[in-house]
């Protein structure tokens, strides 16, 4: 492992490929802070006990130079040090493993203690009966009730299945070591491309909680795009218009761009019950 020591005031940023990341919004935000902040490649953590390989295949792709490469599914862990704040951040761009999750976290957790890292922030994303042509909802949540104390969040009281950033957070939690979760909420029914309007949303939510500068690049540009583009959808088929005004009517009766932990747990439920409902038998 690279040196992780002497790091300044180090934060921890992850966010996983798979259940926890809807429309790739959580790891489209990493990817961006990646190539904004020309992070360093540190570590990537072997995938041979963690992945099965006929479910996340290893790709063959040509580099600059035409040699042909294989690379293997896995997690990689980056190291930023943004001139502009007085932080250094350690990435985590990872995948949801496929089996033992508790020695994969625990891999995870010896880079914390490495880097003497006091905060770990863990990004994903669900569907939710929630209108494109509005703010996408952000919630953030803590077990810690002093980061709750400090940064007015709301515990979770969302009961039932968990993803990878479900269980690393609780690690983190139980190790002493204060967690934050930050969920966007995408639209259902145009989930299927990425979403950079909830990539951003989710930095804006990081920037706003950490105090910490986040270069946009040009993700208002691709979130404008897609806007453009699921206006068109709905434009073109009359029963998305017509359910997309009948969403915009909800929300704008309620407070879910404040959202509270409540509402975001009653959104995941609704999303496990329509993923239920569309696996094929």
């Amino acid at each position: 492992m690279a040196d992780l020591a002497n790091l300044r005031d180090p934060v921890v940023i992850a966010a996983f490929e798979g259940w926890n990341d809807a429309a790739e919004a959580a790891t489209g935000a990493v990817d961006h802070l990646i190539e904004e902040w020309d992070a360093e490649l540190v570590l990537a953590i072997d995938p041979e006990d963690y992945y099965d390989f006929q479910v996340k295949r290893p790709e063959v792709e040509f580099d600059d130079e035409g040699v042909r490469r294989l690379t293997w599914p896995t997690t990689r862990i980056y190291l930023a040090r943004p001139d502009d704040t007085g932080r250094d951040v350690i990435l985590i761009r990872g995948i949801e493993p496929n089996m033992r999750w508790r020695g994969f976290c625990r891999e995870l957790l010896e880079v914390v203690d490495e880097s003497n890292t006091q905060l770990v922030v863990v990004l994903g994303a669900l569907l939710a009966d929630s209108p494109h042509t509005r703010p996408i909802p952000v919630t953030a949540s803590s077990s810690d009730p002093e980061l709750n104390a400090s940064w007015s969040l709301e515990p979770s009281s969302y009961e039932g299945p968990t993803g990878i950033t479900g269980v690393f957070a609780d690690l983190c939690t139980t190790l002493g070591v204060p967690a934050v979760s930050i969920w966007s909420a995408i639209p259902h029914y145009i989930a299927g491309t990425p979403c950079p309007k909830a990539s951003l949303a989710l930095l804006s939510k990081v920037e706003a909680l950490l105090d910490l500068p986040i270069p946009e690049g040009d993700l208002p540009e691709l979130a404008r795009a897609w806007q453009r583009g699921a206006d068109e959808l709905s434009e073109e088929d009359p029963e998305v218009a017509e359910y997309v005004a009948s969403l915009e009517e909800q929300r704008d009766t309620t407070d879910l761009p404040e959202a509270t932990g409540d509402a975001i747990a009653a959104e995941f439920e609704r999303y496990l019950r329509r993923r239920n409902t569309d696996r094929p038998e």
